[in-house]
């Protein structure tokens, strides 16, 4: 769906054809639905607030008009507000485990992800990190997110996310080690996930 598509499906809800409102939610719902699964690591509670992202962009579309910013990153925002509403709440989060210091490790990064998909040890490192840094790491490897985009969501200057985005990355290579019983550069300087595999 391109922007004069999308601008005009808007338009149309808006004015009261409530039902094209379907269309914005195929197009975003399974990125929002993995966005809350990573954020939460729960998937039942992921696919409730999934929707309730979708109550909530149906309900204040209106007021979307009046950012200055792509509607995606814009639903995001709204994602991760309700993620972190619910962070809040239950205060013990379980977390994809993720994240790579170098673009040029983002291919091998992605292969190891699955295999350790599931991996105690790193939720326990993540539960560690603040959500802003879950979040953070989140949005820029699992979401594949520019610091641009990212600073869209979260409303923050971008240069200043890339550092706060390397202090998360090396935390987490941090608490990771000491989960696993080692030393932090025997994961050497890369994502984490090479001696783990």
């Amino acid at each position: 769906m391109n922007d004069t598509e999308l601008s005009q499906i808007i338009a149309d809800v808006l004015d009261g054809d409530t039902e094209k409102f379907e269309k914005i939610m195929e197009v975003y719902q399974k990125q929002i639905f993995l966005y809350c699964y990573h954020m939460l690591g729960n998937y039942a509670e992921a696919e409730d607030n999934a929707q309730e992202v979708f109550l909530k962009t149906f309900r204040t579309l209106k007021k979307y008009t009046q950012y200055q910013i792509d509607f995606g990153a814009w639903v995001y925002k709204i994602a991760y507000h309700q993620c972190i509403d619910i962070i809040r709440k239950r205060k013990l989060v379980k977390y994809l485990p993720f994240f790579y210091q170098d673009e040029k490790e983002n291919n091998e990064v992605d292969l190891h992800i699955e295999a350790n998909y599931f991996d105690e040890s790193v939720h326990q490192a993540m539960a560690k990190l603040s959500a802003e840094e879950r979040n953070l790491l989140i949005l820029r490897c699992v979401e594949d997110k520019s610091y641009q985009e990212i600073g869209l969501i979260l409303g923050k200057n971008s240069a200043s996310l890339r550092k706060k985005y390397e202090r998360a990355s090396a935390k987490f290579r941090k608490y990771y080690a000491q989960v696993k019983g080692v030393g932090v550069y025997e994961y050497g300087q890369g994502s984490g996930f090479e001696k783990t595999v």
